[in-house]
């Protein structure tokens, strides 16, 4: 018997933190997608890219909460990202790829909040990590789902993806799935 729950976080570019999270044991499905905007309906890609669509590219995580509980999950997440550039990690720039926790509930909120209270000292700058409250998810469209494992030696992949992998590996080692 599992105990099923949902996490919903942007970190970037969703290729790098859903390749990060099909790594961790408890975690059953990532899927990419998009949350967080004024316009509504459901957007395409090329909308989000513009940054006029107020959305940031997000992942939402469904994980075994008797495995590996939500703030493990938060923690990895702020681990494996810069969450002290405010709309940019890399290369990457433009509100689409802010660093965002949805909550689904006041008690994710909660966790959330002592998350980043937790882990502040460790950086040198500020934590721009939003939180707000899951309002709507949009699943990207098919070709952004599995990005990684479908692309490992696309360049983006290979430069920007696999050192988040060996971050995450180098960190987590006992979160990761055998």
């Amino acid at each position: 018997m599992s105990n099923l729950q949902i996490a919903t976080v942007g970190g970037g570019c969703f290729w790098c933190t859903e390749a990060v999270f099909q790594e961790v044991k408890g975690v059953e499905k990532v899927v990419s997608g998009y949350s967080g905007g004024t316009v509504p309906g459901h957007p395409t890609y090329r909308e989000i890219c513009s940054g006029l669509t107020g959305h940031a590219e997000v992942i939402q995580i469904t994980f075994d909460a008797d495995v590996i509980s939500y703030q493990d999950l938060l923690i990895i997440f702020m681990t494996t990202h810069d969450p002290t550039t405010l709309n940019q990690q890399g290369a990457d720039r433009g509100t689409q790829y802010r660093s965002v926790i949805y909550f689904h509930d006041d008690k994710q909120e909660q966790i959330a909040k002592n998350v980043i209270d937790e882990i502040s000292s460790y950086y040198e700058k500020p934590i721009v990590t939003e939180i707000s409250p899951l309002d709507v998810f949009y699943e990207a469209e098919a070709e952004h789902q599995n990005y990684y494992r479908t692309h490992p030696t696309q360049g983006y992949c290979s430069f920007v993806i696999t050192p988040k992998l060996m971050k995450l590996r180098q960190l987590h080692s006992d979160k990761l799935k055998a």
